[in-house]
């Protein structure tokens, strides 16, 4: 459904440690890194789409939308709390401490927070453990 995803930020250097050490935490792998730009992204191991990208916008400054937020799948519960705890440990703020949200569905376990922009993310795993 999704070819990539786009997150505007306004500190590439700041953005890229929150986002390079969350990305490993789920298994993401990076695709490139264009500091000229700047902007990078992020895949599957094991398939080129979708992308995950950061930069700065095309046309001015970022700022972060208000309902919009951005879900990344984690492959495990344990992965979920990992990346909570690397996303708090790289500057960003917690918007929902990890846990089960049995309202979505029984298996349902997620954590949100917020980049270092403000930039509201979800890391969720869907898989009964």
């Amino acid at each position: 459904m999704l070819s990539h995803v786009f997150v505007g930020v306004t500190d590439f250097g700041r953005a890229y440690a929150f986002y390079a050490a969350l990305m490993q935490e789920l298994g993401m792998v990076r695709k490139f890194r264009d500091d000229s730009r700047p902007w990078a992204g992020w895949m599957a191991a094991d398939a080129p789409r979708p992308l995950f990208l950061v930069g700065k916008p095309y046309q001015g400054e970022a700022s972060a939308g208000n309902g919009q937020m951005v879900a990344l799948l984690a492959p495990s519960r344990a992965a979920v709390e990992r990346a909570h705890a690397s996303a708090l440990a790289h500057g960003g703020s917690c918007a929902g401490q990890p846990g089960l949200r049995p309202e979505y569905h029984p298996h349902y376990y997620g954590a949100y927070l917020r980049d270092p922009d403000g930039n509201k993310l979800c890391v969720c795993c869907h898989r009964e453990e």
